[in-house]
């Protein structure tokens, strides 16, 4: 490939977003990927007849109304489609003082199962989630771009002047400073905490209202679904159609060097020495991995540095992907549960284990007559730092039988039904996904405004773009679909496309 436009360092969803909006505008683009397939941690790998999704399967994103569908529209761009499985529930809460709760795809049945529980609450249990929906309507009545961009933001206010203003009005706004106004019940505020917690790995408090807007209306307006074939599929059709576009992506391909000449970004060196030059160079690697890593840290902007004043990494996860016996799950199960035994412990080291179950919506997944289970709870990496193999698959095993003895609370028989069992651990997500630390993504060091200080697209190094969960608007697949498309408008605009 001469000539290149732009290239994309790693194939996560944020960075195939933007490889696809830009190769389906003209533009010459290369994607470098370290790993042998695309996706990172919306990847897959394969064992024993199971096909096992690397991180979570809850996807917002793939409906077919409105703006907000993110992923369905990328796919749209380059001529493709994925087939999808409806998820009538997108989870099953299990959580202290026996607050045992299914969060419906239909918003007035989901808000009949809260107030069972919160009669006293009932009428601010309402009005917290309907203004939750007002977020939501804002950003669905517009095509979601590059806030970067003066001409499209002059074209959206212009065309949508009440819904602008209406989000200018949440972007400062944090989830429980909002959930406060409408509700005083500490339980019920706990619950509000762990509806942002099982997304945002941070309770209501520190998690924008912009974020929790479209999240909380989107599971009842497109709803959660499931692609068939697993949630790797969403990357293979996303890369299916860049090379039908006229897109390249290399595997194997480590960058270890982002090249820079009078202070400008011009290009890439690899692990084997190979050098790439491109006119716009994207990071979908963390910030700390960019700056820290790919660019000389004497050079680190300041305004990297102020960020990392600001956000400091999240918590990698212990992840169980287990092959188990079908009988073992009772019939009426759901997909995705969150277990917690001490709301005090929700944010704490194997406090909240996530698990999701997707064979209950594709079968395929897994060998006739059995189902997956993955659970994954927060861990550091430094936990497991500087161990023996030994000591290291022993801590493994541990770990893993403790997880297992809690899910058999929700899931009696699961120790017996045991058919294959494979751990990770915040090492193997550095490891495989090239993530620092293995981290899920930033997290404020302390309460700040909203999303106020999310940084955009752009930096300060001219011709290098970051996208994914360290940019505007954060962690999650259709967020991180955001900030694919907000990153190659900018770029679209700033080449002339």
């Amino acid at each position: 490939m001469q000539d290149i436009d732009v290239i994309v360092i790693g194939s996560g969803i944020g960075g195939l977003v933007t490889a696809t909006q830009l190769a389906a505008k003209g533009a010459k683009v290369l994607v470098l990927e370290r790993y042998l397939i695309p996706g990172g941690s919306a990847g897959y790998f394969e064992r024993q007849g199971y096909r096992f999704d690397v991180g979570a399967s809850m996807i917002f994103g793939l409906g077919h109304n409105g703006t907000t569908n993110l992923l369905t529209r990328a796919l749209d761009a380059v001529n493709v489609s994925q087939q999808t499985i409806v998820d009538p529930v997108q989870i099953h809460y299990h959580l202290p003082q026996g607050l045992d709760l299914k969060v419906d795809r239909v918003y007035e049945k989901f808000l009949q199962n809260l107030a069972a529980y919160f009669r006293h609450e009932e009428q601010g249990i309402r009005r917290f989630y309907d203004e939750c929906w007002k977020v939501f309507n804002c950003l669905n009545s517009m095509d979601l771009l590059s806030l970067e961009e003066p001409r499209y933001l002059m074209r959206v206010f212009f065309q949508h002047p009440l819904a602008c203003l209406g989000l200018v009005k949440y972007l400062p706004q944090n989830v429980g400073d909002v959930a406060r106004r409408y509700i005083k019940d500490p339980q019920l505020l706990k619950f509000i905490d762990m509806e942002c917690y099982c997304w945002s790995v941070f309770p209501a408090n520190m998690t924008p209202m912009i974020n929790a807007g479209m999240v909380f209306s989107d599971r009842h307006y497109g709803g959660v679904n499931y692609p068939k074939g697993g949630v790797g599929q969403i990357a293979q059709k996303l890369v299916e159609g860049f090379e039908k576009a006229g897109g390249m992506i290399q595997y194997q391909a480590r960058v270890t060097k982002i090249l820079t000449e009078q202070g400008k970004a011009v290009g890439v060196q690899l692990a084997n020495g190979k050098v790439y030059r491109g006119k716009r160079i994207v990071s979908n690697a963390t910030r700390w991995d960019t700056f820290e890593q790919l660019l000389p840290v004497k050079e680190i902007p300041h305004n990297e540095k102020k960020w990392q004043q600001n956000y400091q990494k999240s918590p990698s996860f212990l992840s169980l992907h287990i092959g188990v016996k079908a009988e073992v799950l009772p019939r009426g199960t759901e997909c995705h549960h969150i277990l917690l035994e001490d709301w005090e412990k929700m944010a704490a080291v194997e406090g909240t284990i996530f698990v999701s179950i997707p064979t209950l919506l594709d079968p395929d997944l897994a060998p006739a007559g059995y189902h997956i289970i993955h659970a994954f709870t927060p861990h550091w990496i430094d936990d497991w730092q500087r161990l023996s193999l030994g000591e290291y698959e022993a801590k493994k095993e541990e770990a893993a039988w403790r997880i297992i003895d809690r899910l058999e609370k929700i899931f009696p028989g699961l120790d017996a039904g045991l058919d294959y069992l494979e751990v990770g651990t915040p090492r193997t997500h550095r490891r495989f996904l090239g993530r620092e630390d293995g981290t899920y993504g930033p997290i404020p060091r302390r309460k700040l405004r909203g999303l106020l200080g999310m940084p955009f697209n752009r930096t300060a190094v001219p011709g290098l773009y970051c996208v994914g969960d360290s940019t505007f608007p954060g962690q999650g697949l259709n967020a991180v679909a955001f900030s694919g498309f907000a990153c190659a408008h900018r770029i679209a605009v700033d080449l002339g496309l």
